[in-house]
């Protein structure tokens, strides 16, 4: 995945004039990214076993899953990013780190549900400081033209991070229980997090472009206002947050559904969502981005094309995935299905920094997680939770498969809808 950056010129004074430093920062970004995703979804692997101990119901399981990480994940993300379209992201993302795995560390403490409730909402505020600030240095890194592909690269954090939650959230859950499973992913957070502040170097703003970057800072409200002025990234956003919800449900659910519906155990189970999230998500995470660099030198509306496409192929996995009575019939379709939920993440993020000044960038990014966490994260479990309570009385262990069936192929569908009506915002060629 190693990038190029062919015929830029930098200024003497880059940190990033060499292909192996630039190699190197996106590699860490890459790892960061993973910790936060590994972080995040390690909890709906444990989900049957802290619901067990806790006594919880699917609507507190999709509160702790979604909700109680998205409240101050979207709500701190605006004030983080502003921090860091105007001082040091290295730092805010290096102190970031070691505060989620603090709390992660801590979640494995709990003994009741709001004490575990609370340290999510830690690890909300946490992983807040995360991408926003990697997404404006890597857009000052990469050239418009790599772009696509530096964030899809970047993006395979995502995959990787799942994979780590399923594997070895699985193992460590059945052998050595979840309270386990969160300190021991946990504490090496905050080595990373000492590892990010004394080797990445703060990259030049603009550098990337050759653009001279003036230092006065743009207003918060003009942001803002740009921003909700501009049809792209309302349809992208609003594009994003379904497809999102379709990911962050599959996700947060497919463990517990294989649990109820086919007495799976999590060792086995979680090497089977591994390789869907993971690998084969990671697949198609970076190709994505890598041929949406190379199909929008033809026509710029691939950007768009492609993370639609995705979205319905989606669609059609989980009728599939749902209907079938052999659980690794159900599992192998999965596989597909974990190489499409991320898609759309590196090329949205590459249109979206292509149409703002970098003074904007980290907002813009943080507007645009913001979106998508509400509605996939703080929407998409919580709702699928309590459909599965509702149908529990008639259907049983099976009201999990008839909640994912009502919710996720509606908003993949949905989802590619809005990805058409942005590709008619965009110019061609």
């Amino acid at each position: 995945m190693a990038l190029h950056s062919d015929g830029l010129s930098a200024p003497p004074h880059s940190n990033y004039e060499k292909r192996s430093s630039r190699n190197y920062f996106l590699a860490m970004m890459t790892l960061t990214y993973a910790l936060n995703l590994f972080d995040r979804q390690l909890l709906s692997m444990l989900q049957e076993s802290v619901k067990a101990e806790l006594l919880l119901s699917d609507t507190q399981l999709g509160l702790l899953t979604g909700t109680a990480f998205a409240f101050f994940y979207v709500t701190a993300g605006l004030w983080i990013a502003r921090w860091a379209d105007r001082y040091n992201r290295r730092t805010i993302i290096a102190v970031a780190v070691g505060f989620w795995s603090l709390m992660t560390a801590l979640s494995g403490l709990a003994v009741n549900y709001w004490q575990l409730f609370l340290a999510r909402m830690g690890v909300g505020l946490g992983e807040a400081g995360g991408s926003p600030p990697a997404h404006s240095m890597i857009s000052d890194v990469f050239p418009p033209e790599q772009r696509a592909t530096a964030m899809a690269t970047y993006s395979v954090g995502v995959n990787i991070g799942i994979m780590a939650g399923f594997l070895f959230g699985g193992y460590i859950n059945e052998y050595f229980g979840w309270r386990m499973a969160f300190i021991s992913v946990g504490i090496p957070g905050i080595v990373l997090a000492l590892i990010l502040r004394f080797t990445i170097k703060e990259p030049q703003r603009g550098w990337s472009e050759r653009r001279d970057i003036p230092e006065e800072e743009i207003p918060f409200t003009t942001v803002l206002k740009t921003l909700w002025l501009n049809p792209l990234f309302r349809q992208i956003a609003i594009a994003s947050g379904l497809t999102a919800l379709v990911g962050y449900g599959t996700m947060n659910w497919s463990a517990p559904y294989f649990m109820r519906s086919f007495q799976m155990g999590t060792a086995e189970l979680g090497v089977w969502l591994a390789m869907g999230s993971g690998v084969c998500g990671a697949v198609g995470t970076f190709f994505s981005g890598f041929l949406c660099d190379r199909l929008s030198r033809v026509d710029r509306r691939w950007g768009t094309w492609i993370p639609a496409l995705a979205a319905l192929a989606s669609a059609i996995c989980m009728v599939l995935i749902l209907i079938q009575s052999n659980p690794y019939i159900a599992l192998s379709i999965n596989l597909f299905m974990g190489a499409l939920i991320t898609c759309y993440i590196g090329p949205a993020i590459a249109i979206l920094h292509s149409q703002f000044d970098p003074r904007m960038r980290a907002t813009v990014s943080a507007t645009f997680y913001l979106i998508i966490n509400v509605i996939g994260l703080g929407v998409g479990p919580t709702l699928i939770g309590a459909i599965s309570d509702y149908l529990t009385p008639t259907f049983g262990n099976e009201a999990l498969r008839y909640a994912l069936l009502i919710v996720i192929p509606a908003a993949g569908i949905w989802s590619a809808f809005h990805f058409i009506l942005a590709s008619k915002r965009m110019e061609t060629g």
